[in-house]
């Protein structure tokens, strides 16, 4: 139960710091790093999602882009440099997760004996 609720209450702290994130970068960030989303604020609504779940990355590149507006290559340019320690980082974040999950899975009680299921 514990880990239940430590989980709910992980995400749902992350959902509601996506959204303090959202607001802000919807109604002005966009603007700001993107010209072309001047004035249109029809398909924003669609990004809500996103940027709730990825909110990080949206402040992260909302700054970068907000400081190096001026140089268009600087601004279109990825940041390849991160690439290598999370191709690293993310197989083991996995495989620690797979091997937590199933030592903490739950195990079918052994008093109840199975049924068979026959055919109608």
């Amino acid at each position: 139960m514990a880990v239940s609720f430590l989980i709910t209450w992980a995400m749902t702290l992350w959902l509601a710091i996506g959204a303090l994130v959202a607001v802000p970068f919807l109604l002005w960030g966009l603007d700001r790093i993107d010209p072309d989303a001047d004035g249109a604020y029809v398909f924003r609504p669609l990004l809500v999602p996103g940027v709730l779940l990825i909110w990080p990355l949206v402040l992260w590149r909302w700054r970068v882009l907000a400081v190096g507006r001026e140089d268009e290559m600087a601004r279109c340019r990825p940041n390849r440099g991160a690439h290598r320690p999370i191709a690293i980082i993310l197989p083991v974040v996995l495989a620690v997760t797979m091997i937590f999950g199933l030592a903490a899975r739950q195990h079918w009680p052994s008093d109840i004996a199975p049924v068979q299921v026959s055919r109608p």
